[in-house]
């Protein structure tokens, strides 16, 4: 076996299982840990700046992606036209730019504030390096493997398709340049440890957080005894 059919012919398959077999034993064990764990209260402006390019930025590339594998042919139907072709690049590569910019400010954040750095854990820093890596390597590509969105559809689609049809062709990626390579690598172990990560609630589809205002939370303290007069008499009261 090569390096080749092990990495794209045989890990795929480790990876989602260990993604689905964790996600179903974290449900099941520590169901009130699957949460996005909020430090919003910690920090919030670094944190709404780098959430909001980041879960926008991400998200609508993965539509991107998924789409390509539903209807390849649309793309292709799309791309027919060098106008539209160039305006789709131009579009995945500033949507990338932007998930890059959010990652960097999520990372910079738990690096450099004191009170987010005390509760971050190893795998908060593993997760969003992993996707650093994933998205550094898909603007590359974006840059240096110009015209993706059309290469991708007869490269990539048809490898992912085989790969869920269990039957790998590995035939699909040999060839490829090792930053498309480390790019689809980079997805194997984010999905690889996303069982073990507060990304993890997004199982739980929490949609509304695209939409919902930001919350806002008012302290509520006791405040220390004080002394009024009323009447020409001193009373104490509590508030």
């Amino acid at each position: 076996m090569t390096a080749n059919e092990f990495l794209f012919g045989v890990l795929p398959y480790v990876v989602t299982v260990l993604a689905v077999v964790g996600v179903v034993v974290r449900w099941r064990r520590a169901q009130f840990t699957v949460s996005s764990l909020s430090s919003q209260l910690l920090e919030s402006r670094k944190l709404y700046w780098g959430s909001i390019s980041f879960h926008w930025g991400l998200s609508l590339i993965l539509l991107g992606h998924l789409a390509a594998l539903i209807v390849p042919r649309g793309f292709e139907l799309w791309n027919g036209e060098p106008l539209r072709l160039y305006l789709l690049e131009i579009t995945g590569l500033a949507l990338g730019l932007w998930a890059g910019f959010g990652v960097t400010v999520l990372i910079v954040r738990r690096v450099t504030t004191p009170r987010v750095r005390r509760v971050t854990t190893p795998m908060d820093t593993v997760v969003l390096l992993v996707i650093a890596v994933q998205i550094a390597t898909g603007v590359w590509i974006a840059i240096a493997y110009r015209w993706g969105s059309y290469w991708g559809t007869g490269v990539m689609v048809p490898y992912v398709r085989s790969v869920l049809s269990l039957s790998p062709d590995v035939s699909y990626v040999e060839p490829l340049p090792w930053m498309v390579k480390t790019h689809v690598l980079s997805f194997f172990a984010f999905l690889a440890i996303f069982p073990f990560t507060r990304l993890v609630h997004i199982i739980t589809l929490p949609l509304q957080y695209f939409f919902r205002p930001w919350q806002k939370v008012v302290a509520n303290r006791d405040e220390p005894d004080r002394d009024y007069v009323t009447n020409d008499r001193r009373v104490k009261q509590r508030r």
